[in-house]
């Protein structure tokens, strides 16, 4: 599975226990299935600040996240190699924050010491990775 699809997973698992915190004080529980977006859309301002922040820090690591990807596929397909350092390093920006993002929600407990050791390793690697791109088309570019 792509670090994407893992955030994206990430990002869906989140946010269905949040909803279901939300859900269990008398009200319709959220069953992650079905979705309630008109009925939390009414009562946005009985939206507690837990799913708020919650729902915050995961769109921001889905931005993230999703971003780098697609940055990677720009990259592959530059019509230019400034144009595809330039990508390369977009996507070297969006892997660094994404640990930003993955760090904040595990040292606030909203994931565990399992899939942030998972998630963090995964997203480590891929900084590695473009760190090494970004180093070596920056060589060739330096040597025209």
């Amino acid at each position: 599975m792509s670090f994407a699809d893992r955030i994206i997973k990430l990002n869906d698992y989140l946010l269905d226990q949040a909803a279901n915190k939300m859900y269990d004080g008398g009200r319709k529980k959220y069953d992650g299935k079905s979705h309630q977006t008109s009925n939390i859309k009414r009562h946005t301002s009985h939206v507690p600040v837990y799913l708020q922040s919650v729902s915050n820090l995961c769109n921001q690591l889905l931005r993230a996240g999703t971003s780098i990807g697609a940055n990677n596929a720009e990259a592959t397909n530059a019509v230019s190699k400034t144009d595809y350092r330039a990508k390369s390093f977009i996507a070297l920006k969006e892997a660094r924050e994404s640990l930003y993002w993955i760090d904040l929600l595990h040292r606030n407990n909203y994931i565990d010491d399992k899939q942030y050791n998972s998630i963090y390793a995964d997203c480590e690697e891929l900084v590695k990775i473009l760190v090494t791109r970004c180093k070596r088309i920056n060589e060739e570019i330096e040597k025209k």
